[in-house]
C-alpha cells in the first residue's frame, strides 16, 4: 500500500525529470544548431576574408592596378575594425542560415537564442579592453572610458547611432534598389549615376569658385570629417562569391551592390555597364536585439580628438610614435625631408597605390593615423601640418619642463593638438557653414553632460558630405609672392589622386600651402553641383580612362546604410514634408531642379537623403540649407557637449592654459610648421594676396608658459 501510495508522486517526479531532461536536450541540440551554423559560417568569411586580401596584394602588384583596386586599398579595413567587421557579417549570415534552417517566421522566437549566437560569434569582445582610468587626465587612444556610465559610447569600432530606424527592402540587410522593379512608397528607385548625371552634372566650370571661402575652408571640411569617422567596406560573404564578378561583370550579390550606368551614358562605352561598388562594414547588433537591421561601423573614435594624427587602433598608434626618443615625438620620414621639415613616415608596405601614379619617382603612400591620408595631396599636406605641429608642441613642452618623461610630452601634445582641431571647426568653421542657425543649433557651450550621446551619427557621414560640392576642378601651386610655381603650376585634381611625389619630390608642401590659403574653394550653387574632375574621374589612374562618380557612390552608400528618405529627415528636423511638385518647388525656390527630382523619384519621400540636402537653398550667410544645418548642428552640439573632455570643460585645461588656447589659429599653425612668411589674417575668406595678408610675425603665438610645471 505504502509502494502505491507513492507511485503517482513518482510517476510526477518521472515526468518531471523527463520534461526537464528534454527541455535541456532541446536547448543542447539550439545551441549545437548554432554553433554548427556559425562554424560553418566562419570558415567561409575567413576564406572570404583571406582571398580577399591576396586578391588585392596581388592587383596592387601588377603594372596596372585598377581604379576599383586603388580606392580599395583606402577602404580596406585593418586591425580590430577588421576583425568588428568579420564578427558582424559572420553574425549576420549565420543569422540567416538558422532562420533559414527552422523557416522562422519571427526573428524574437525563443528557439533562436540571439544572445547564445552573440557568444558563439565572438560579438562580445569587437575591440581590445580598455581598463579605464578614472583620474587619468587624458583620453584613451580607442575612445573608451570617455563617459564613465558608458564607457564605451563614443568609442571607435562600435556601430553609428540611429537617429531615425534603419530602413532596409527586407527590414534586414537588403537595400532598396536592390530588387528589379521592386518600388518604395508606390515608385521604383532611380540608378545612383543617373541621378548624378541629371542632377549633379554641369559642363562649364567657368563662375563655380564661391567668392568668399578660400579652399583651405574646404579642406577643413575633410580634415575634421576624417576625425570623426570611418567606414571601411566589407569583404564578400563567400570565397566563392568572387569580386572579379563584381568588378569586372558587373553582377549583384552578397555584398557587391554595382551601380549600373544608364544606357545612354558614355561611360557605357568606356567602362562597361557599371561602376563596382562594395557595401559598408557593419558590426553585430547589441543586446536588447530591439533592431537586427545592419548597422554600420564607425572606425573612429566618435570625438573631435586629433585621432586622424594619432590612430584609434593601439597598435598603429604605437607605431606613429619615435619611441627611440625621450621627448614624446612622432615618427617622421627618415627617407625625405622638405627643405629641413618632416614628412609622415611612408608605409613602406609593398605594393603601394602612391607608386603607380608615378612610377619612376616610385614614392610611397605617407604612413599616418588614419589610411586615408594619400587619398589626395592636400589632405596629404594636412597631415603633414599636423605631424609637425605635434613634434614642435612636444620639443617646446620639454623646454619648459626638462623632467617630464615621453609619454607625459607626448600625451600633453596630443591633448593640445586636439584642442586646436576643436576650435578651429566651432570657432571659425562652423559659423561660415551654419550663418545665421550657428546660434539655433550650437549654443555657447554649458559644460560637460554626462546624459547627451557624441556618437556620430549614420546620417551625420551623408550630411557632411555636402563638403564634396565644394571641391574645385584643379590645385595651384604658388610661390613666396604668391604668382604661379613652376612650369606646371595649376593641376588638375584627378591627377592628385595617390600623388606623394608631387610634394616630395616637387617642391614640398610650401606652394600647395599657398594654393590653399590664396585659391578659392567651388560653390554651393544648385546648378553647378560637383566637379567633373570628381563625378567622372574619382580616383582616375593616370594610365586608364576609367574613374568613379562620388556623387553616384554617395547616392548608392545612402541606400546601402538603410537611410530613411528625405521627408523623412525634414519631418525629424521638424520642418515641412513636401508632397507635390507646388511644395517641392517652394522649399527648394527652383522649379526646374524639383521638377527634374520627381521626374527621377515620383515622391520627395523618396529623394535620397544627401541628394535632397545638398538641393536646398542656403540659409542666411551659411554655406548649407536648413535640413543640413539641423543635422550638422545637433551632431556637433551633442560631440561637444558629450566629451568630458572637451577643451572647455573645467578641469581639463586650467583657466590660463585656456585663455592661450583661444590665440590658436590656422595662420599660426602654417607659421610654425613651413617655410610660408606671409599669411591671412582670415585664412577661411577669399583672399587676393597682397590684400589681407600680414608677416607671420604679426599672427599669435600659442604661449605655453602655462604648461611649466614646478615639479624639479
Amino acid at each position: 500500500m505504502r509502494v502505491l501510495f507513492h507511485l503517482p508522486v513518482l510517476l510526477a517526479s518521472l515526468s518531471l525529470f523527463q520534461v526537464a531532461e528534454s527541455d535541456t536536450n532541446e536547448q543542447a541540440t539550439r545551441t549545437f544548431t548554432i554553433s554548427d551554423a556559425v562554424s560553418q559560417v566562419k570558415i567561409q568569411v575567413n576564406k572570404a576574408f583571406l582571398d580577399s586580401r591576396t586578391r588585392l596584394k596581388t592587383a596592387m602588384s601588377s603594372e596596372a592596378p585598377t581604379t576599383r583596386q586603388l580606392s580599395e586599398y583606402l577602404k580596406h579595413a585593418k586591425g580590430w575594425t577588421r576583425m568588428a567587421i568579420r564578427n558582424g557579417q559572420v553574425w549576420e549570415e549565420s543569422l540567416k542560415r538558422l532562420r533559414h534552417k527552422a523557416t522562422l517566421t519571427n526573428v524574437t522566437d525563443p528557439s533562436l537564442d540571439l544572445t547564445a549566437l552573440s557568444q558563439e560569434v565572438g560579438c562580445g569582445v569587437p575591440v581590445p579592453l580598455v581598463k579605464c582610468d578614472e583620474n587619468s587626465p587624458y583620453r584613451t587612444i580607442t575612445g573608451d572610458c570617455n563617459n564613465r556610465r558608458n564607457p564605451a559610447l563614443g568609442a571607435s569600432n562600435r556601430a553609428l547611432a540611429r537617429w531615425l530606424p534603419a530602413e532596409y527592402e527586407d527590414g534586414l540587410s537588403l537595400p532598396f534598389g536592390w530588387t528589379p522593379r521592386k518600388t518604395r512608397n508606390g515608385f521604383p528607385l532611380p540608378l545612383a549615376r543617373e541621378v548624378s548625371n541629371k542632377i549633379v552634372g554641369y559642363l562649364n566650370e567657368e563662375g563655380a569658385l564661391d567668392q568668399n571661402r578660400s579652399l583651405l575652408f574646404m579642406q577643413w571640411g575633410q580634415i575634421v570629417d576624417h576625425d570623426l569617422d570611418f567606414a571601411p567596406d566589407t569583404e564578400l560573404g563567400s570565397s566563392e562569391y568572387s569580386k572579379v564578378q563584381c568588378d569586372e561583370h558587373c553582377i549583384q550579390g552578397d555584398n557587391c551592390f554595382p551601380i549600373m550606368f544608364p544606357c545612354n551614358d558614355p561611360k557605357v562605352k568606356t567602362q562597361g555597364k557599371c561602376m563596382p561598388f562594395f557595401r559598408a562594414g557593419f558590426v553585430c547588433p547589441t543586446p536588447p536585439y530591439q533592431s537586427l537591421a545592419r548597422e554600420q561601423i564607425n572606425a573612429l573614435t566618435s570625438f573631435l580628438d586629433a585621432s586622424l594624427v594619432y590612430s584609434p587602433e593601439p597598435s598603429l598608434a604605437g607605431r606613429l610614435r619615435d619611441l627611440s626618443s625621450p621627448l614624446g615625438l612622432m615618427a617622421i620620414n627618415q627617407e625625405a625631408q622638405d627643405h629641413g621639415l618632416a614628412y609622415p613616415p611612408f608605409d613602406n608596405k609593398k605594393p603601394s597605390p602612391c607608386e603607380f601614379i608615378n612610377t619612376t619617382a616610385c614614392v610611397p603612400c605617407f604612413l599616418t593615423g588614419d589610411p586615408r591620408a594619400s587619398e589626395q595631396i592636400l589632405l596629404a599636406i594636412s597631415h603633414t601640418l599636423l605631424l609637425r605641429e605635434h613634434n614642435r608642441l612636444a620639443r617646446e613642452l620639454k623646454r619648459l619642463n626638462p623632467h617630464w618623461d615621453g609619454e607625459k610630452l607626448y600625451q600633453e601634445a596630443r591633448k593640445i593638438l586636439g584642442a586646436f582641431i576643436q576650435i578651429i571647426t566651432f570657432r571659425d568653421y562652423l559659423p561660415i557653414v551654419l550663418g545665421d542657425e550657428m546660434q539655433k543649433w550650437i549654443p555657447p557651450y554649458q559644460g560637460y553632460n554626462t546624459s547627451v550621446d557624441p556618437r556620430i551619427s549614420n546620417v551625420f557621414t551623408f550630411a557632411f558630405r555636402f563638403g564634396h560640392l565644394e571641391v574645385p576642378s584643379t590645385v595651384f601651386r604658388l610661390d613666396e609672392n604668391y604668382q604661379p610655381w613652376g612650369l606646371e603650376a595649376e593641376l588638375p585634381l584627378h591627377t592628385l589622386f595617390f600623388n606623394t611625389w608631387r610634394i616630395v619630390k616637387d617642391g614640398g608642401i610650401d606652394p600647395l600651402v599657398r594654393g590653399l590659403l590664396a585659391k578659392k574653394s567651388k560653390s554651393m550653387n544648385q546648378n553647378k553641383m560637383m566637379t567633373g574632375e570628381l563625378r567622372n574621374k574619382l580616383f582616375q589612374p593616370t594610365h586608364t580612362i576609367h574613374g568613379f562618380d562620388l556623387a553616384a557612390i554617395n547616392i548608392q552608400r545612402c541606400r546601402d546604410h538603410g537611410m530613411p528618405g528625405y521627408n523623412s529627415w525634414r519631418g525629424f528636423c521638424d520642418l515641412s514634408q513636401p508632397q507635390t511638385l507646388k511644395e517641392l518647388h517652394a522649399v527648394l525656390k527652383n522649379k526646374v531642379l524639383a521638377e527634374k527630382l520627381l521626374v527621377l523619384y515620383g515622391t520627395p519621400a523618396n529623394i535620397d537623403i544627401w541628394i535632397g540636402a545638398i538641393a536646398e537653398p542656403l540659409v542666411e550667410r551659411g554655406q548649407v540649407g536648413p535640413l543640413l544645418a539641423c543635422l550638422l548642428g545637433r551632431q556637433f552640439q551633442q560631440i561637444r557637449d558629450g566629451d568630458r573632455f572637451w577643451w572647455e570643460n573645467p578641469g581639463v585645461f586650467t583657466e590660463e592654459q585656456r585663455n592661450s588656447l583661444q590665440k590658436m589659429s590656422l595662420s599660426r599653425l602654417v607659421c610654425d610648421n613651413t617655410h610660408v612668411t606671409k599669411v591671412p589674417l582670415h585664412p577661411f575668406q577669399a583672399n587676393s594676396y597682397p590684400h589681407g595678408f600680414v608677416d607671420c610675425s604679426a599672427i599669435d603665438k600659442l604661449d605655453l608658459s602655462p604648461w611649466a610645471s614646478e615639479e624639479n
